[in-house]
């Protein structure tokens, strides 16, 4: 009896982690595809000294790890910033979101790579992205 007491305790203690573990998707099988929640924003748009600056909010992509939407700033046609409006709380997110902003700036355009180790996200960060390039026209 004296060791049936730590022996429950000890068993009970190793199982825990188990139970409160979730997976992210299954191995070998493909994620669920991001749905859109919400359409891109119309674009904002202010004029000073020639030169347009148009802002665009991408929709909200639904992605398993959370929601993302983008803002993109436009100087004339160029893309100027991006920011996030909404990402997952993740940290392969918070460390992907710098590069996949600097991507989208050097390429002037949302066909940019995957971020190793945030591939949801980067995907989600792509489609809202697009969206908003769609709607500024």
């Amino acid at each position: 009896m004296k060791r049936a007491i730590p022996v429950l305790v000890l068993s009970v203690a190793g199982l825990i982690p188990l139970w409160r573990y979730a997976p992210s998707h299954e191995t070998g099988s493909s994620p669920a595809p991001a749905q859109v929640a919400a359409p891109a924003s119309t674009p904002s748009v202010s004029s000073s000294g020639g030169t347009t600056t148009t802002v665009v909010s991408g929709s909200l992509v639904d992605t398993e790890k959370g929601p993302v939407r983008v803002e993109v700033t436009f100087d004339g046609d160029e893309i100027a910033s991006v920011r996030m409006l909404r990402q997952p709380d993740h940290p392969q997110t918070t460390a992907a979101v710098p590069r996949l902003i600097e991507e989208t700036l050097q390429a002037q355009s949302a066909d940019i790579d995957t971020v190793s180790g945030a591939t949801i996200t980067s995907d989600g960060y792509r489609e809202s992205l697009q969206a908003a390039l769609d709607a500024k026209g």
